[in-house]
């Protein structure tokens, strides 16, 4: 039993280092979300939101 619950917990301490882990691109999914209303843009259109910043 003490054997189950230690591989539990090693199994949650490698997840949550993979959790902290950035992925590559991450920062450029960020600068394509709409600043106003938060929607991800698809392009170089603007926003569907109609604002014509973003």
């Amino acid at each position: 039993m003490i054997k189950v619950v230690s591989l539990f917990l090693i199994a949650i301490v490698v997840l949550a280092m993979f959790g902290k882990l950035r992925f590559p691109g991450q920062k450029r999914l960020s600068s394509m979300k709409c600043t106003d209303c938060g929607r991800y843009r698809i392009g170089k259109a603007p926003c569907s939101c109609g604002k014509k910043r973003g």
